[in-house]
């Protein structure tokens, strides 16, 4: 007599994350380093204002933290953005939140083997361009391939190892400024307001590129399904990301004004960090702060691609896409392994056809569809159909959505027109799956306990 079996149920994502887990991770999402490589050019636009676009910056990205932190604890699923505002508000408008995400978050990547394989150049310019592409898109997918601890391991220890240098760089600068003569006074307030060079235009031009520096912070959502005590971890993480990375940003931009306080004499903008980094401490830290930066856009790059296999995955099992594929876990590692080289190879290809300016220019557009989403469906849940009305539950989502709003619009035209064409892509995406929209479009799966 056989006996009876239960019926097998799919293998599931493993919650083995802290919140300090998410911590480090949301932090090397968005890189202990992130103002350095856009430093020049935020300068110039601000007109030397770097400290202060960073500050006004943070306060923008914690209304929208705070509505990722509240919509994590009432949907603890992969999906984020895509599954707040498809639940929350419409499915077709999180099926096109999701979509124009899943923009953002394949093109991350893409931008960081971009940019690591020609630092690399730099470093050994005997190695063709194609070969490190395909290294570096091999060690992102290779790491995130070993399971989510392991992919925790490696963050804690890219965040340590910038964190150190970081330190090193601002002990130097100390040094420096404590042998150079003529520095003190209004040296020190200048960085934050210069009355010889303040505009509020460009102050507020030279923010919209800040907001760059926080790129990344709503990939600690995608992993709720991965983290222990989701509903209070999640918005403890998102808004500590925001915070951490604030202040330790305007402590590195802080330090590099009060070393160059001429915005207009960097010898390269794209690369001014490096040359501040070399004033103060000479070739070897030159060498030292290059090098860091390239090993932070791999940490960013990995994780980024950690974050855009989640969201796949969270969108693959509620039938956005495929369910067959991108739904897939592996039962030994609890990773979703088909998004993970799905994610990969994308950004193999599109290291070879996308330049890292057009690529760094598109982030924003799904970015902040996805941003504005999330203060849209925090509004909807928590004032609209609240039983009672507290100010605490409109002004985050109402603040970060005008804000978003305000960044989203000053993109730049092929921008714009690039991230219109793909989300026109996934509307006939959409029409074609549901024959033309009369059938559903999305079957959410309710989320784990």
């Amino acid at each position: 007599m056989s006996l009876q079996t239960q019926p097998s149920t799919p293998p599931r994502l493993k919650r083995a994350l802290t919140l300090w887990d998410l911590v480090f991770c949301g932090i090397i999402m968005i890189q202990p380093t992130a103002p350095m490589p856009p430093y020049g050019v935020i300068s110039q636009e601000a007109r030397g204002h770097v400290v202060t676009t960073i500050l006004i910056a943070m306060v923008a990205m914690l209304f929208t933290a705070i509505s990722y932190g509240r919509m994590a604890r009432a949907y603890p699923a992969a999906g984020s953005a895509f599954t707040y505002v498809g639940r929350e508000i419409h499915p077709g408008a999180g099926y096109i939140t999701g979509w124009s995400m899943a923009m953002d978050y394949m093109l991350n990547p893409i931008i960081c083997i971009i940019w690591c394989s020609k630092a690399a150049i730099n470093v050994m310019p005997g190695v063709s361009y194609a070969i490190w592409v395909c290294f570096f898109a091999a060690l992102f997918t290779s790491l995130n391939l070993r399971g989510i601890r392991a992919s925790a391991r490696t963050n804690e220890a890219l965040a340590v190892g910038m964190g150190i240098v970081i330190l090193i760089f601002l002990g130097t600068v100390i040094r420096y400024l404590l042998e150079t003569p003529g520095i003190g006074g209004k040296s020190f307030v200048r960085p934050f307001y210069d009355p010889e060079n303040f505009s509020l235009p460009h102050l507020f031009t030279g923010t919209s590129i800040a907001v760059l520096t926080y790129i990344g912070f709503d990939g600690v959502s995608t992993l709720s399904e991965e983290v222990e005590d989701p509903r209070r971890n999640v918005l403890l993480a998102t808004v500590l990301t925001c915070v951490v990375t604030g202040v330790l940003a305007s402590l590195e931009v802080y330090a590099a004004q009060l070393v160059w306080p001429d915005y207009a004499t960097y010898p390269d903008v794209d690369t001014a960090y490096v040359h501040v980094a070399g004033r103060v401490g000479g070739a070897w830290l030159f060498q030292v702060v290059n090098l860091t930066l390239l090993v932070a856009t791999v940490g960013s790059g990995s994780a980024a691609q950690l974050a855009a296999a989640r969201l796949l995955y969270g969108m693959g099992r509620d039938n956005a896409i495929p369910r067959s594929f991108f739904a897939v876990v592996d039962p030994k590692r609890g990773i979703p392994r088909n998004s993970v080289i799905f994610i990969g190879a994308v950004a193999l290809a599109g290291s070879f056809f996308l330049s890292y300016q057009l690529g760094a220019e598109l982030l924003n557009f799904g970015a902040f569809i996805a941003f504005m989403g999330v203060n849209a469906a925090a509004f909807v849940r928590y004032w609209v159909r609240a039983e009672k009305k507290k100010p605490g539950n409109l002004f985050p989502p109402v603040l970060g959505f005008v804000i978003c709003l305000y960044i989203w619009s000053s993109l730049r035209t092929p921008a714009k027109l690039v991230g219109a064409a793909w989300v026109a892509i996934g509307v006939i995406y959409g029409a074609a799956k549901t024959q033309g929209f009369r059938s559903k479009l999305i079957s959410f799966e309710p989320p784990p306990d």
